[in-house]
Formats: C-alpha cells, structure tokens, sequence
C-alpha cells in the first residue's frame, strides 16, 4: 500500500525561491551593496574630519585618534579604513590634485581650441579659484612638506593632472605657425634634458626653451598664489585681481601666447 502510494506520488523537485532559501533573490548583492555605501559614506566622513583636523592644526598635527574620536569610533575601527596616518594623508593629497585637475581640465571649456590665449588665462583663473575657494587642501599640495611623511607614485598621476592641461596649450602653440619666443635657443646640456622629459610627459614635440619658459611662467603662476594664500599681498597688491590678471597675460607673452590686453 505504502509502495503503490510511493510510486505513483511524483517525486518533489527541486525547492524553489524562498523554500530552502530563507533569502530573497538578488539578497546576497543588495546587503554588499548596502554595505559598500555604508563603507564609502565613513570613508568619506573620515576624510571631511581629516581635512577640518589640518585646517585647524596643520597636516603635521593629523592623528588618526583622534579623527576616530570625533567621529565617535574607536581607533581600531579607523584602522580598518586606513591603516596609517600617512595613508590618510595620502589620500587626502591624491583627492586635492584630483580637485584640482578638475577644476583646470574644464577651465576654458566654452572655448575655441585655437583661442590658446583664453585658454591659458582661464587655466590660470581656474587654479587660483580653487586654490581661494580651499586654502587648505592647497597648503596640503603646495605648501611646506609634512615631516616624515613621503608621496607614494600614487600621487604622481593626480600631480600632473593640471600639467597637462597647460601641456595641450603649449602643443597648440607649437603647431601653430611662426616661431614662439625662445624657440632657437640653445639650452645649457643638464636643462636640456630635463625639458625633454617634460615635453615627453605632457607636451609632445614642443621645444626645449618653450618648455622651458612655459615652466618659468608655471612656477610663477603657483608662487603668486601663494604669494596671496599666505597674505603677502597685503598693503601692496591685496586685492590681487588685477595683478593676477595682468600677471598672466605677461607670462602669456613671455610663453609666446598671441598678445594680450595688458599694456
């Protein structure tokens, strides 16, 4: 009886969603997912901590003890995050040059390719913009270096982001017609070389002594802002708008930049 009743009752297949499986489908992706906006909202929470703690006492004074006690964690926790202080500060950079880099790739974007002369005035604006709008973050690049603290290459591809920006300026000036200033001349052998490798990592093909004197006007560019973070500008020069401005249409020339406004 029970065996007549065996063989003619079908055998039960497979259980199906929810029999077995006290999970629902797409369970398993919804809690990692969960989990990964929770990880990436405390890293993002840890660093906004990190910057206030340098801003108010200098990238020197970060501590990872106590960004985890104003968060309400213990420092273990922290650690799970970033591991080092020098981690955190690395970070911190990487995402400053990347802020940067933003703000210069998309400086000048309403602009006509072969309007380099704008192009350069707006890449200079867009850089002191940013660097007014987060004095801090620009210390963190640009300033004094943190003792004992060294960049990892991890740093270096943000680092060049705005680079290249004022490298595609400078191919443009090369392919245009007529010589730029400073092209023909000749360069001591060491200084040479190092314009080479510039050429080669953001400006392919430009001359040396273009190179060069896009470099000269380059550092000039950072040291004015700096110049102007750092309040040396007061009583002379403070507001800096029209220096800055007149500034960079020089260095435009000095660079060979089409002639400006700036008598």
């Amino acid at each position: 009886m029970n065996a007549a009743r065996d063989a003619s009752t079908p055998s039960p297949g497979p259980p199906g969603p929810g029999i077995g499986d006290a999970r629902p489908p797409g369970a398993g992706s919804a809690s990692r997912n969960a989990r990964d906006r929770a990880r990436a909202e405390l890293t993002r929470e840890i660093k906004e901590e990190a910057r206030r703690q340098i801003a108010a006492h200098g990238a020197q004074g970060l501590s990872l003890r106590a960004v985890a006690r104003e968060l309400g964690m213990v420092s273990s926790a922290l650690y799970r995050y970033f591991p080092s202080r020098d981690e955190l500060l690395t970070q911190l950079i990487i995402d400053a040059y990347d802020a940067l880099g933003q703000a210069a790739e998309t400086a000048g974007a309403g602009l006509a390719a072969a309007d380099v002369r704008g192009r350069w005035l707006a890449l200079c604006t867009a850089i002191r913009a940013w660097a007014l709008a987060h004095p801090h973050e620009y210390a963190l690049i640009y300033g004094s270096p943190v003792p004992g603290y060294q960049a990892p290459q991890a740093t270096v591809a943000p680092a060049t982001r705005a680079a290249r920006v004022l490298g595609h300026i400078l191919a443009d000036i090369s392919a245009g017609s007529g010589a730029p200033p400073g092209d023909g001349e000749t360069l001591p052998p060491l200084l040479a070389a190092q314009a080479a490798v510039i050429a080669d990592a953001i400006a392919p093909g430009a001359p040396g002594p273009v190179i060069v004197r896009a470099l000269v006007a380059w550092t000039q560019l950072f040291g004015m802002i700096s110049f102007e973070l750092f309040g040396q500008f007061v009583g002379s020069t403070d507001p800096a708008d029209e220096f800055f401005r007149c500034a960079a249409e020089r260095m435009a020339d000095f660079v060979g930049i089409p002639a400006g406004r700036c008598a």
